[in-house]
């Protein structure tokens, strides 16, 4: 399982290093331990406003009933396992598998963080974020008063 913060790691696949990092990635992983990098799938973040946050996680392959979502002790846990269609293997003898069949994906989260929905469109899970601010906890302005003698 990989965990990550809120302040996400960006993603290296797509410049002229990536079949390197992928080299590094695995070489680490193997050592590690760890599920290397690249085998997860990409994600953005991208910050809608001051309050609200979007998660799009590529899903591409996947179907809704694939995907888990849970948020327990302010950490987000995305899963996805692969059912593979019996009916069509046929249909796949001899090719290449692309498709992941399993992967995690773990953000841990501040206390303040909601998730407010989430939702599958063309491959794309979007999960959407709200930071809560408490009133006390809000900048506040204080006033000078000027009192003349």
């Amino acid at each position: 399982m990989s965990y990550h913060s809120f302040s996400l790691v960006p993603g290296l696949y797509d410049d002229m290093f990536s079949d390197r990092f992928k080299q590094i990635d695995n070489m680490f992983s193997r050592l590690t331990g760890e599920k290397p990098i690249s085998d997860l799938p990409s994600y953005d973040l991208i910050q809608k406003n001051e309050n609200n946050y979007q998660l799009i996680i590529n899903t591409a392959g996947y179907k809704e009933e694939d995907l888990d979502i849970l948020v327990h002790n302010n950490k987000l846990t995305v899963t996805g396992k692969y059912k593979e269609n019996i009916n069509n293997k046929d249909n796949y003898n001899g090719c290449i598998k692309g498709l992941k069949k399993y992967f995690s994906l773990s953000f841990n989260l501040d206390n303040r963080i909601k998730v407010k929905q989430a939702k599958i469109i063309l491959g794309l899970l979007t999960l959407d974020f709200e930071y809560e601010i408490p009133e006390q906890e809000k900048p506040r302005k204080v006033e000078i008063i000027n009192e003349k003698k």
